[in-house]
């Protein structure tokens, strides 16, 4: 089956001008060479550190940003040689979902002026627009007698369900969340997440799910591409990436997970010194400088990513390695796991 959305060494750079006369002289390496691909139905989670580019990525993929270079292919489809037209029809099978639900959300619009805007922009439910609003409150869970409310007299829940009605209003095939539950407490977490599954499993969604929890990736997710300064350095299903990661920098994002017991014990991976500077990442692999196994030859040489028994991993020594998660992360994931899933039952009674 062929893949629903396929991204080739996407790349976007950022110019800085200093110059008095506006010459470029740097540029910030926001994205450098990801590929990934997303099948229907299926949801990829990109997880790393803030900074390392995956909202970047979420917003290259519909264009939002122009791409300095690399493919996006959707549905048969390359985006980034589509005119402004054609564009703007494809938008209609690819929405997002922003973090932070206070101000994505027009404060001057009512809820029902929010969800007839994008049906009127594409000529959909024409002549029962109200209706449709009505249905997708209904829908995400919220009464439809709430169609004349103003964002502010909601709360940040509600507002986050207003905004995944939005971006269902056009019917899209994929929707890229980015950092959906970020800004929500943990109980109100798992009724969005819960949410969305449920969705997908009605409507057929593909997601891209942009996080730092990944024990909420962990969830939701069916694969999962680690990104550091940019590049992604391990991608594999969530299975084989929690049990046995090949990278060491997604084995210190495993590490870092919460001990729900405080007496449960724990290997920590702790990374030495700041993520590099992106105008000036570093020759070779971008994670050497904090490494704890670098040799000579990550500074010379860029590692390929290449598949491994399931797992994309770009490391010139990860064999050496074979990082093997121990049990005591393992239970430590599961425990945290065990928390969030019991939240999600509570939820959804």
């Amino acid at each position: 089956m062929s893949a629903l959305l396929r991204v080739e060494n996407l790349v976007k750079h950022f110019p800085i001008r200093r110059h008095l006369f506006g010459r470029q002289t740097d540029v910030v390496h926001a994205v450098d060479g990801v590929s990934f691909e997303i099948h229907s139905g299926q949801t990829m989670a990109l997880v790393g550190e803030s900074g390392c580019g995956k909202s970047t990525v979420g917003r290259l993929l519909l264009r939002l940003l122009d791409a300095t270079s690399g493919k996006v292919w959707f549905d048969g489809k390359d985006l980034m040689t589509l005119s402004p037209q054609h564009l703007r029809g494809t938008r209609r099978e690819l929405q997002m979902i922003f973090q932070d639900p206070y101000s994505s959300l027009n404060p001057r619009m009512t809820v029902q002026q929010t969800l007839v805007e994008p049906l009127g922009l594409h000529g959909l439910a024409v002549g029962r627009q109200q209706e449709r609003a009505a249905e997708l409150m209904d829908l995400v869970g919220l009464a439809p007698q709430y169609l004349q409310r103003y964002p502010h007299e909601f709360s940040g829940g509600q507002r986050q369900r207003i905004g995944i009605a939005r971006a269902l209003a056009v019917e899209p095939k994929l929707i890229v969340c980015d950092e959906p539950v970020s800004a929500l407490d943990v109980s109100i977490q798992a009724q969005v997440v819960n949410l969305l599954q449920d969705l997908q499993c009605q409507l057929g969604l593909a997601y891209v799910f942009i996080a730092h929890d990944l024990a909420v990736v962990k969830h939701i997710a069916s694969h999962v591409a680690v990104m550091y300064l940019g590049q992604v350095v391990e991608y594999a299903d969530k299975r084989s990436l929690f049990a046995e990661p090949r990278h060491p920098y997604a084995r210190a994002l495993l590490s870092a997970i919460p001990i729900p017991e405080p007496g449960l014990k724990r290997e920590r991976v702790l990374l030495q010194g700041d993520v590099p500077n992106p105008i000036d990442p570093p020759s070779g692999c971008r994670f050497r400088t904090r490494c704890p196994h670098a040799r000579e030859l990550c500074a010379i040489q860029v590692p390929e990513v290449k598949p491994v028994a399931g797992h994309s991993v770009a490391c010139h020594i990860w064999q050496e390695l074979y990082l093997r998660v121990p049990e005591s992360q393992v239970a430590a994931v599961n425990q945290r796991l065990a928390q969030l899933q019991s939240a999600f039952r509570v939820a959804r009674v």
